[in-house]
């Protein structure tokens, strides 16, 4: 059986993202890309903690649209600043952390 190294708990009962999630400042907004694409930029989540390639898959489903995981921030093409933070609520980030501009 798999043990969690951070709470000792086994991998099933795992607190570890949960508490996580709860406890990180996340910035979502928008800049401009080349040839004046929007971009949405998504960064304050720790990426030792959470699973950021299964989120970025997640959000990108969400939102459907192309986007990356680099330099510790994810990137989203569009404007999609509501649908990600909706969707970082409904996966179980705190309301009061995340800051939309």
């Amino acid at each position: 059986m798999a043990v969690c190294e951070v709470c000792g708990l086994p991998k099933e009962l795992c607190v570890c993202e949960d508490i996580a999630r709860e406890a990180q400042k996340i910035k979502v907004y928008t800049t401009r890309r080349k040839f004046g694409k929007l971009m949405t930029v998504v960064e304050g989540i720790d990426d030792r903690s959470i699973d950021l390639k299964e989120l970025v898959k997640i959000l990108k489903t969400e939102c459907a649209c192309g986007g990356t995981f680099k330099d510790k921030r994810i990137e989203l093409q569009g404007d999609h600043k509501e649908k990600v933070k909706d969707m970082l609520l409904r996966i179980g980030f705190s309301q009061d952390l995340i800051e939309v501009k």
